[in-house]
């Protein structure tokens, strides 16, 4: 039979020493950071400028994961992720680094939400050079985005299905999202890897939506999610 008294005993003994109280401190620190950042928000940095004007090189930003708990994204929301090509390794040390952002490797992307479960997603050209993006036929107006004359030029159509895999390669579509699948965009349309590359994301692979600017002071700034009209 346990002897729970014994056991509390030499937990508190062992709490007394200093090694102990560094420990327990410690793993308190690690759980409460994990608590933090799995389930209420955390704080990153931009690091390109795939996100301009909306965000640039050097911004820091708050970024809340609760949400994600009861709701999926929004089209227009700037969403925080893991890209298909980011492969997520299980092992304790990989997934206690992720869980607690201490030398973590994997690496996020930062992009906002354009298409959503369900959507047709297309990128038309127009004589004079200027690029839209389409959902489910209609024009989709964009008022954040860095220039409309930017977009690389795409794959032709009679490829583009031989190069899906291929992320060096632009495509415009028609893409077809399926259950759980997003494309996502940068703002800076000329300059950013994204769901014209890589193909759509899933679901799983979101960690939170970016909500705030904080630093620097000049560039404070809530983000909201835009409301754009199809």
């Amino acid at each position: 039979m346990i002897n729970f008294k014994n056991i509390k005993e030499k937990y508190d003994d062992f709490n007394k020493t200093w090694w102990g109280e560094t420990i327990s401190t410690v793993v308190f620190v690690v759980v409460m950071v994990i608590i933090i950042r799995f389930f209420i928000g955390e704080i990153r940095w931009i690091p390109s400028g795939s996100m301009h004007p909306t965000l640039i090189e050097g911004d820091r930003i708050v970024v809340e994961r609760f949400s994600r708990f009861f709701t999926i994204p929004k089209r227009g929301d700037i969403m925080v992720f893991y890209p298909p090509a980011t492969k997520l390794s299980r092992k304790p040390i990989p997934l206690i680094s992720r869980l607690t952002g201490i030398l973590c490797k994997d690496v996020a992307y930062i992009k906002r939400v354009v298409g959503l479960p369900g959507d047709k997603i297309e990128i038309k050209f127009e004589n004079n050079g200027a690029a839209y993006v389409y959902i489910n036929d209609k024009k989709y107006n964009e008022d954040y985005i860095k220039s409309i004359y930017e977009y690389p030029l795409c794959a032709p159509k009679n490829i583009q299905k031989g190069l899906l895999s291929d992320d060096r390669v632009m495509k415009c579509g028609p893409f077809k999202l399926g259950k759980d699948e997003f494309f996502m965009m940068g703002d800076n349309r000329g300059n950013s890897q994204d769901s014209r590359y890589w193909g759509v994301l899933k679901k799983d692979r979101f960690i939170g939506r970016a909500v705030f600017l904080f630093w620097p002071v000049d560039r404070i700034k809530v983000l909201h999610r835009l409301k754009n009209t199809i």
